[in-house]
């Protein structure tokens, strides 16, 4: 199979658990305070990986003091900080509107490869970028919900949470891609994962001391192992196997998947609202990831024609 293929493939599933993660972040905060959640979540995951990390990658990867600041950061924003601002961000807004919000890391991811990471966008990746932008306006423009989800709190509290978390995902994925040559995908999100659950540690301890254990449900704690083992673990790789095989901008546009995840399964199990507009959206946050995985591989193409013309 294509290797664009792979990465597309893998990529849309890794956005499609962060989608999921809205609906099952909204449970998970109305049972566990929001960093001992995270931290079960991430000490879970982290424990996941390493044994797995150990089984696989032969020799044992080693790390410099670079690889480790880069990670430090990584985690802290993509890991620590989005976590919080996403599971606080749900609690004030609905998990349809959270996924939309959220989905518009393309543009940002794309703005802050542009300028930092010098890289060129074709016409018709800037195209693929307005079309996945303008997809989530529309879903946002018809969501006729404005009542307050927590009393006393308006809802734009929740939208500027959730526009921080989208920051912590945008740089998650241009740090990951600053790594994605230097070490393997399984790699980086290990110590990503490892290096969050330190950094959840001391507050979830202090949460942990005031919480009883006995009060959450079978349900509840099974919405914990999805958060660690689908959303951390499968979906921090997959994610990471993706960036590393496309560039930044084109991997930019998959996380319009978000927006199409949340609002499907928001639907589906939250019962909350769909509107034909959301539709609209839909078809066009799918168009301008069309556009821009074409335009991807057609660069591949003449890149791979144009090292078989050079070695021949």
């Amino acid at each position: 199979m294509n290797h664009n293929v792979k990465a597309y493939i893998a990529m849309t599933i890794a956005m499609t658990t962060v989608g999921s993660s809205f609906v099952v972040g909204k449970w998970i905060t109305e049972s566990f305070p929001v960093f001992l959640a995270s931290g079960l979540r991430y000490g879970l995951a982290s424990a996941l990986m390493l044994i797995i990390l150990f089984l696989i990658e032969k020799p044992f990867p080693k790390l410099t003091g670079k690889h480790v600041a880069t990670l430090l950061l990584l985690s802290l924003t993509g890991v620590f900080g989005f976590s919080v601002l996403l599971l606080y961000g749900v609690q004030y807004t609905s998990a349809t509107e959270s996924g939309i919000i959220t989905s518009t890391s393309p543009m940002v991811i794309s703005l802050i490869s542009f300028f930092f990471l010098r890289e060129r966008l074709s016409r018709k990746q800037w195209l693929g970028i307005l079309f996945a932008v303008c997809g989530i306006s529309m879903i946002h423009l018809f969501t006729s919900e404005t009542h307050e989800i927590v009393p006393g709190v308006p809802r734009w509290v929740g939208t500027l949470l959730i526009f921080g978390a989208v920051l912590g995902e945008a740089l998650f994925t241009i740090f990951g891609k600053v790594l994605s040559g230097k070490l393997s995908p399984l790699t980086i999100a290990t110590f990503a994962s490892l290096i969050g659950f330190f950094m959840f540690l001391p507050f979830a301890i202090v949460e942990a001391l005031a919480f009883d254990f006995t009060k959450p449900t079978l349900s509840d704690w099974m919405y914990i192992v999805y958060y660690a083992i689908v959303i951390t673990v499968i979906g921090f790789v997959l994610w990471y196997y993706g960036v590393s095989k496309v560039p930044v901008s084109t991997s930019a546009v998959f996380t319009g998947v978000i927006a199409v995840s949340a609002l499907v399964l928001s639907y589906i199990f939250l019962h909350e609202r769909f509107e034909w507009g959301h539709l609209i959206g839909i078809v066009l946050v799918l168009s301008g990831i069309f556009i821009t995985s074409k335009q991807a591989d057609k660069g591949r193409s003449l890149q791979d024609n144009t090292k078989t013309e050079l070695q021949a």
